[in-house]
């Protein structure tokens, strides 16, 4: 898959920094939380010096998707998308073996301009991109945006009764966001997608296409459960949405 999805996303001004970068078998959405485990030497001492950082608002690192299923080594750089999603470390368990387990949140996305692979651990130098907000486009933005909200949210509704249905039990529980920028990325996250499906969301340039493009793909898979209603249903991702 192409890591352009459409027309990209502007960039903030004055948004290029350098951040540690962590490819992951896994696709991480702004506003969304997540657990990590931290077991190969590098990433353990970049996330020593995260914590060594005083503003937890500071304590950030990029998260990117890979291609190809590595997670170590230099395949994992190699084989990753340019786009990924700047994450802050929330909360940390260390172990005695110096193993962490973390729990970070998506801020921001970005899209890598350059990679430093002779470091201790990666790093990269980043573009950060301004997220949408609802509340600052055009009127006339505003007003397409809710609409697209709306009809993904009834969808939404549907394809997670017909699920729960199929498991025996309720699914996908939780309230959604009202935002449209971040219900598209809070259902991307949620729905039983494949991390091809994700990461061409997570590339999209806007709400709109985003909240489109999910409809899309919760009409397949409701189509798909009703054909086979005997096969069991795809494990739910265990993400969770975040306000932050």
């Amino acid at each position: 898959m192409s890591d352009a999805a459409g027309p990209e996303p502007g960039p903030a001004e004055d948004a290029r920094r350098t951040v540690p970068l962590f490819p992951l078998n896994a696709v991480l959405f702004p506003g969304v939380t997540t657990p990590l485990h931290i077991f190969e030497d590098r990433y353990r001492a970049m996330v020593r010096d995260l914590l060594a950082i005083t503003d937890p608002a500071e304590r950030v690192f990029g998260i990117v998707a890979i291609r190809e299923g590595y997670e170590v080594g230099e395949h994992s750089v190699q084989s990753s998308h340019r786009v990924g999603t700047l994450a802050q470390l929330v909360g940390h368990q260390a172990h005695d073996d110096g193993r962490f387990d973390l729990e970070v949140v998506g801020r921001q996305r970005f899209r890598v301009q350059e990679i430093h692979a002779g470091e201790e651990y990666l790093r990269a130098q980043v573009e950060l991109y301004d997220e949408e907000d609802a509340g600052s486009a055009p009127a006339e933005g505003q007003v397409e945006a809710q609409v697209e909200a709306q009809r993904t949210r009834a969808m939404f509704e549907e394809y997670r009764s017909l699920l729960s249905d199929l498991r025996g039990g309720p699914v996908l529980a939780g309230e959604l966001p009202r935002d449209p920028a971040y219900l598209s990325y809070a259902l991307a996250a949620t729905c039983l997608l494949t991390q091809g499906q994700r990461q061409e969301l997570l590339e999209m340039p806007g709400p709109v296409q985003r909240l489109r493009r999910l409809r899309d793909l919760l009409h397949r898979e409701r189509q798909a459960m009703q054909a086979l209603p005997s096969l069991p249903a795809t494990e739910v991702a265990r993400t969770r949405w975040s306000p932050n």
